[in-house]
């Protein structure tokens, strides 16, 4: 199947950077990232709760506007935008999935190396390694959103709280911390 005339036009607006394109972009795929992050984790095995696949979901989006839509500039337009959609996808989840692999790895022997405090582990865990990535660019990132937004995001990235210990201190549902944070992270890279 080659490109669409409509996916050739909503990829070119997004590349230029056209009001709302970006928005039309994803409400045009989400549903084939979830989709695929679904699939990958299953056929791996692995169950995901629906924060963790948002969290995937946001991965992917990020990786396509990561240096100015490198990615999407690097599609030869060969085939279906949602064909080449999916391989990135699946790419970027199974990434992901072997990182956490590995995290896990690395913090289980950190663990027994570990002091413990009334039997709770002191270090950092393996979700606290993978939310710090880059302090100064997720603060520098954060002036694009409105302040619940942007304390949501320092609480989980910064902070490394969860989203039930979040959704206490905000006063709303633990379901809505991974949306809102998936939102937030499209205003912090937007298209």
């Amino acid at each position: 199947m080659s490109l669409s005339d409509v996916d050739r036009l909503l990829l070119q607006r997004c590349l230029d950077r056209e009001p709302r394109a970006w928005q039309n972009f994803v409400d045009r795929f989400v549903g084939l990232v979830v989709h695929v992050v679904h699939r990958t984790t299953a056929g791996r095995g692995i169950s995901i709760d629906e924060a963790t696949r948002d969290d995937y979901v946001a991965e992917v989006f990020l990786v396509l506007v990561r240096h100015d839509f490198a990615v999407l500039r690097r599609f030869r337009r060969h085939c279906s935008l949602a064909t080449y959609l999916t391989v990135i996808a699946r790419r970027v989840v199974v990434r992901r999935l072997q990182q956490s692999q590995r995290e896990s790895g690395v913090a289980n022997e950190a663990a027994q190396a570990q002091p413990t405090t009334n039997g709770k582990h002191a270090g950092p865990s393996d979700a606290d390694i993978q939310r710090i990535d880059n302090v100064e660019e997720v603060e520098h990132l954060m002036t694009r959103l409105d302040p619940r937004e942007a304390n949501v995001v320092r609480m989980y990235h910064l902070e490394g709280k969860t989203y039930q210990e979040i959704s206490r201190e905000v006063g709303v549902s633990e379901n809505t911390i991974g949306p809102l944070l998936h939102r937030a992270r499209q205003k912090m890279h937007p298209g």
